[in-house]
């Protein structure tokens, strides 16, 4: 293969998911790679976390915020935060839990971007509920495991099956046994997918209490991003064996590299990668992107990728393929990794759902087959919101979010007894 279509597969793949945005940062500062990222190294076995998320994004605003750390069955040590209350305290006892699940590349700092006025978490918080955010694996907060060292190959050897078998599972649980109470669920991007690919198995369902899916990933097959149109016609197997990477970093030498080969390319402008990627996002503000360049993107494995590139390749929703016969008899006793049915999903559990027009990653088209696939589901359990100048990024940072999608979200709780 031409190293130049080596590129732009690597290219692609590393952008499919990734939300930043054109701003003077990029390239401004020495600290700063090619991209704007501040440079990120391990710091050994299990190096602890860097100081807490809520000491650093909530208890300066002035809200009470606890740490906690779950272990999952797989060895993963993952942080979690809890936002018992509002600001100004007091309330009700038994506030209802809300989960908030982020998307790939980020972490749970990214429902802490904005002001409080403007943020998620703090939102629900003020509104009455008891907010906890989780981190997946591999990013900052979750960055330990209980044998392996983040530089070990094996750390990364996992796709969003795994979050779906063992992360969100675990955390679930956590929140569950605290509060002793049904929880609400909010996902954004992979966070959605992880949540639909559970429950059509009928996993978490006796703890879950509704769900919020903000840009719903699940069928990417019209995806209008140019880069991830060149994703779903690549062998994108070939990464991990060309490459040899089993972390997917993008603050780190390699990537930034394949990143830099990318940009060299003719007709690819680096200063405008979140309109390329996510579709035109209506309303981000400067300090806002500023904030995100300082604190994101995390690291991933490569193998993430691949599933999801896979996804929009094939049009299927359906778990890992091992790329041969052989391998996914070994590990599902099928020559073919089974699918993930959608239609499975209880159509008593109360969604709330909400794409943009301008989402070129949760394309609208994409959408209408999700909400095909629910077709079936109880009338007055299912809610669909349409935000016609939306993009990607706009449901979680966006200025206008609190008006448009946020006290959507807020209502849709109370509603659910």
């Amino acid at each position: 293969m031409e190293l130049h279509g080596l590129f732009m597969i690597l290219g692609s793949v590393t952008l499919i998911i990734l939300v930043f945005e054109s701003h003077p940062t990029f390239g401004s500062s020495s600290m700063r790679g090619p991209l704007g990222f501040v440079a990120d190294i391990h710091n050994g076995l299990n190096a602890a976390a860097p100081s807490g998320m809520c000491a650093n994004s909530v208890t300066i605003h002035g809200y009470k915020c606890q740490e906690y750390e779950v272990i999952t069955d797989d060895g993963y040590i993952l942080s979690v935060q809890r936002i018992p209350e509002g600001r100004v305290g007091g309330g009700e006892q038994n506030r209802q839990p809300v989960l908030l699940q982020h998307g790939v590349l980020v972490d749970g700092v990214t429902w802490l971007m904005n002001s409080p006025e403007q943020s998620l978490a703090m939102i629900l918080a003020d509104s009455g509920f008891d907010v906890w955010i989780a981190n997946t694996r591999g990013t900052r907060y979750s960055l330990r495991h209980l044998n392996l060292d983040p530089n070990n190959p094996d750390y990364w050897n996992w796709s969003w099956d795994d979050l779906v078998v063992h992360d969100l599972p675990t955390v679930v649980n956590l929140v569950y046994k605290q509060t002793g109470q049904k929880i609400h669920y909010v996902g954004h991007s992979l966070g959605t997918l992880i949540a639909l690919a559970s429950f059509s198995e009928g996993r978490q369902i006796d703890k879950i209490k509704s769900a919020a899916l903000l840009s719903p990933i699940a069928y990417l097959s019209h995806m209008t991003t140019p880069l991830g149109v060149v994703a779903a016609r690549s062998f994108l197997g070939e990464i991990t064996t060309i490459f040899g990477l089993s972390e997917f970093n993008p603050r780190s030498a390699p990537v930034s590299k394949f990143v830099n080969a990318l940009c060299a390319q003719p007709g690819v402008d680096c200063y405008d990668f979140l309109t390329a990627i996510t579709g035109k996002n209506c309303c981000l503000n400067a300090s806002t992107v500023d904030f995100f360049l300082k604190n994101e993107p995390q690291p991933t494995s490569t193998k993430n990728f691949v599933h999801l590139a896979q996804t929009v390749r094939d049009g299927i929703l359906r778990k890992y393929d091992y790329g041969s016969t052989k391998y996914n008899l070994a590990h599902y006793g099928e020559a073919k990794p089974p699918q993930y049915n959608l239609a499975n999903i209880p159509r008593d559990l109360p969604l709330f759902l909400s794409y943009g027009g301008q989402d070129a990653l949760s394309d609208s088209k994409d959408v209408e087959t999700l909400l095909d696939y629910l077709k079936f589901h109880d009338v007055n359990k299912l809610h669909v919101q349409y935000v016609k100048d939306y993009a990607h990024a706009d449901f979680i940072i966006g200025t206008t979010s609190k008006d448009i999608v946020f006290n959507q979200i807020v209502t849709f709780f109370r509603n659910q007894h």
